[in-house]
């Protein structure tokens, strides 16, 4: 038991800690084993054949005749039908939005230049796809302005015309809602990428939308503060992307959600007006907090141009904890402990079971088990944060000291330094990228009471059998859990055993269908299982309020059938 005490020490003053996660480094880490302690169409009814996921499955899109919809040139497009899963619902395009012409092209380039207006083929090819080769767009034309002004001519231009448009940042999402469904204009922030003012004092950061993550944490990080928000796409997503999906992450346990750090918004409406709701003010009560309606809305209700948030202090005295229980249950018990006995000190919570740690050691280069004599059946990751090194140290003794004594841990390694730190943050944050490289992946993203969060991966396992590996992580202290349904190649028989199963099960369970990845095209006709018909007709009276049109990002969040014109 005296190793437990004597195999650490704190790491303090960690000012590239976060940074080194999921950098090239990782695959250079020295191993570690701390003995005893221890991620479109011209011909008539053509078949067409989109590239949709890494592999050889055929996926069929139907595209059709034009149709004369009227005098109206906006109204005379192809209708045509697009199917983005190998078992999803097929979604037509609507027949009353434009397409694009040459005097399109020209008022863009009298706005943003040649520059701003991109029609390579090769990069039109990289922005019309999703980071998981899942989704493809069309799209023939990507947009990339440089100020919240441009932002608004381009919206105001798309709507008269009832052009589409998608808003795109990183492009790092899972759910299909950053490219387009069909040839969508794309409309980039990339470009919009200033950091605007920082007040030392209260910890507020206004920046463009733009800002890649990574760049913000190492801003931050020279200031000694930190982001409330950490992901393991830091290095391409961007935070106009994150407040419009509300992303998560690993610190959302100590941090809390972007709507509690959020403080202001502007953003640009699909009429062009720019809203500016930017305030850098932590209580203000007059009227209606605005700025909520886009925190999540995934682009659907503006375009968010810029954000301003509330950062925290940088402490000085940071632990990494890996640890192995023999079941699901303790790893609950573990939660309890670690939230009674760590308390304020707590900053990430996460759990991976025993498929997840052999994909991650079959898959990716240069990780090792940090207990090479065994495997067990659950980890978990525990970070805490401080300002007090023996204040730590003495509360992380005690909890250790208490879960190896009532069992609670089967055994467990305590990172000594940086590279160790990196070690176990990189077996959590690197399973969805050696899911990628095992082969298909149906993922899903849903919040559970923890109590019955395992159940379903259980149930999933009973259902499908040796037809596929089922695979479990997340983070259990805010109680999202991230499953994925790991096969050789995609098979539409095994998406049938997994939905609507997987949906209503949440469902029954008072459980979330999206946690923090957003419902974008994959389930944006699934909502029903999480919120009711009033709450959804609602939404979608705030939509056509705010988008009449329906130009921006459509076919995503809403079911389209809501909006369907006659």
């Amino acid at each position: 038991m005296e190793d437990w005490k004597l195999t650490y020490r704190l790491l303090t003053h960690c000012k590239h800690f976060f940074h080194c996660r999921l950098s090239p480094n990782f695959h250079n880490s020295k191993p570690f084993c701390l003995s005893g302690s221890r991620s479109h169409c011209s011909q008539p009814s053509e078949l067409v054949k989109p590239y949709i996921g890494n592999y050889q499955q055929e996926f069929q899109t139907f595209k059709h005749l034009p149709v004369s919809l009227g005098a109206n040139p906006w109204n005379r497009c192809r209708s045509q039908y697009r199917c983005f899963a190998s078992q999803a619902t097929i979604i037509q395009r609507r027949p009353d939005f434009s397409t694009i012409s040459s005097e399109d092209l020209n008022y863009f380039k009298n706005i943003l230049g040649e520059r701003g207006v991109v029609q390579d083929e090769e990069t039109l090819d990289a922005v019309n796809m999703d980071w998981m080769r899942k989704y493809k767009g069309t799209s023939k034309l990507m947009l990339q302005p440089r100020t919240a002004e441009e932002v608004s001519q381009i919206l105001k231009y798309c709507n008269s015309r009832c052009l589409a448009v998608v808003p795109q940042g990183g492009n790092t999402g899972l759910v299909g809602g950053s490219v387009p469904a069909f040839d969508e204009v794309i409309v980039s922030i990339s470009h919009m990428n200033k950091i605007i003012s920082f007040d030392k004092v209260s910890g507020i950061l206004v920046c463009e939308a733009g800002c890649i993550l990574e760049n913000l944490i190492a801003f931050l990080d020279n200031q000694g503060f930190v982001m409330p928000l950490d992901l393991g796409a830091k290095g391409s997503c961007q935070i106009g992307g994150n407040v419009s999906t509300n992303a998560g992450g690993l610190r959302l346990l100590r941090y809390g959600s972007l709507h509690g750090s959020v403080l202001g918004l502007e953003v640009v409406l699909a009429n062009g007006t720019v809203l500016d709701m930017l305030g850098t003010l932590r209580k203000d009560n007059t009227g209606y907090d605005l700025k909520h309606l886009f925190i999540g809305s995934e682009g659907s209700l503006g375009i968010v141009t810029k954000v301003s948030i509330l950062t925290p202090p940088k402490l000085s005295s940071v632990n990494v904890c890996f640890l192995a229980c023999k079941d699901y249950a303790n790893c609950l018990k573990l939660l309890l402990e670690a939230k009674r006995k760590l308390g304020e000190i707590l900053s990430a919570f996460e759990f991976l079971d025993h498929g997840a740690m052999d994909l991650v050691l079959k898959h990716l280069e240069g990780v090792r088990n940090p207990f090479p004599s065994s495997m067990h059946n659950f980890y978990v990751l525990i970070e805490t944060t401080g300002s007090s090194e023996s204040y730590d140290r003495e509360k992380l003794d005690a909890f250790l000291l208490h879960s190896m004594e009532n069992d609670l841990i089967s055994d467990g390694v305590v990172a000594q330094d940086i590279t160790q730190a990196s070690s176990c943050w990189h077996i959590r944050e690197g399973i969805p990228e050696a899911l990628m490289k095992a082969g298909g992946v149906y993922k899903y993203d849903l919040s559970i009471p923890v109590e019955k969060m395992y159940d379903l991966v259980e149930e999933m396992g009973v259902r499908l059998g040796a037809s596929a590996k089922v695979v479990a992580y997340g983070h259990l202290g805010d109680g999202n859990l991230h499953l994925n349904i790991s096969t050789p190649q995609y098979d539409d028989n095994i998406l049938s055993q997994i939905e609507p199963f997987v949906y209503e099960w949440t469902s029954k369970h008072k459980g979330s269908i999206s946690a923090e990845h957003g419902l974008g095209l994959m389930k944006a006709d699934k909502i029903h299982y999480t919120k009711s018909p009033e709450t959804v007709q609602l939404m979608a009276n705030i939509k056509m309020l705010l988008d009449p049109n329906g130009i921006l990002n459509p076919y995503k969040v809403l079911p389209p059938s809501l909006f369907t014109k006659s």
